[in-house]
């Protein structure tokens, strides 16, 4: 619970960052307005950003990788392709954090004139890019569904609702969830638990008419959070996809080093959207860089599953180079 106290520092710290930071204000001035000193102010700014109460964000010029865009999209036949700095690539969680705010920063115009709107929630940098988005000033987006249901422990399943709903309320749009298993152990249960849900067979229905999807990319395998079993598959279910010659998936859609589908038992105990419903797609925008991702995202492109890109300077040079490989 907040006490008093709590809030009242809290106040002047927002306050403090506020005249800094948004007014311009000089640290003496600001000092002089509360009769603190100088070193308190700078501590306070300090305290607002450990609060999280100031975010600082560097903002990449646009074009600044031009030249290495073009080949991208040439390489692979892209609509678009944007690729950022990082800050150190080998860093997983800070290359998915950086990612995520490259694309929050160009994901007004990527979804300009959109209106339906499929999300894989569960992936940690689309999480990360709507944790970094501001709201849209005049998006056209009308719903925000889900691509697929639910995987992971019941916290990341809450995560990842929570990150449908802000993505939805920063573009003033409808959410619209899929609170079924994303993995079921059968045909028999999966087609059991959708029988009975209408909410889950309207979200499905949508899929064949989303303007932009903005899917998940990942290898043959439980990562991060995600742990084999859980609404997700197993460690076996992996190991055979891999035998079948899976190199990646996109939305738990397994696809080969050429991007050709891998067809197995296991797509049929998958809810979520389909390779052919996302192939009609218009515009299939994927984040993703670093050493793990590079093999999956050329499979994804090859395959055309995707024809939007935002990644990193090391993965776009390897895409490249790699592209007939």
């Amino acid at each position: 619970m907040t006490t008093t106290v709590d809030a009242e520092y809290q106040r002047l710290v927002t306050k403090v960052a506020l005249l800094y930071h948004q007014h311009g204000m000089k640290q003496t001035e600001i000092a002089r307005r509360f009769g603190i000193s100088q070193p308190q102010v700078s501590r306070l700014l300090e305290a607002a950003t450990a609060m999280h109460i100031v975010r600082t964000t560097v903002l990449v010029p646009d074009g600044l990788h031009a030249e290495l865009e073009g080949a991208l999209e040439q390489a692979y036949g892209l609509q678009d392709a944007r690729v950022t700095e990082v800050s150190d690539p080998n860093d997983e969680e800070a290359l998915i954090r950086d990612l995520g705010i490259a694309l929050a920063q160009q994901m007004p115009g990527l979804l300009a004139g959109a209106e339906r709107l499929g999300l894989t929630s569960w992936s940690r940098s689309l999480r990360a890019a709507i944790s970094a988005l501001d709201p849209v000033a005049g998006s056209t987006v009308e719903t925000v569904v889900e691509m697929l249901g639910d995987v992971g422990q019941p916290a990341l399943q809450h995560e990842s609702a929570q990150a449908t709903a802000t993505l939805a309320r920063l573009l003033g749009a409808t959410p619209r969830f899929l609170r079924v298993p994303g993995v079921t152990t059968s045909v028999a249960m999966r087609d059991g638990l959708l029988m009975h849900d209408s909410h889950a067979q309207d979200a499905l229905a949508m899929f064949n008419t989303l303007d932009v999807a903005l899917s998940g990319i990942a290898g043959c395998e439980a990562t991060g959070a995600l742990g084999p079993g859980d609404n997700f598959f197993t460690e076996e279910q992996f190991a055979f996809a891999r035998s079948l010659g899976a190199v990646g998936q996109v939305n738990l859609r397994f696809i080969a080093e050429d991007g050709s589908p891998v067809h197995s038992e296991l797509d049929a105990l998958v809810i979520g959207v389909t390779l052919e419903q996302l192939q009609h797609t218009p515009k299939r925008i994927g984040v993703g860089g670093g050493p793990s991702k590079c093999v999956p995202i050329r499979a994804a492109l090859r395959g055309k599953w995707l024809n939007t890109l935002v990644t990193d300077v090391d993965t776009a040079k390897w895409l490249v180079a790699n592209a007939n490989t």
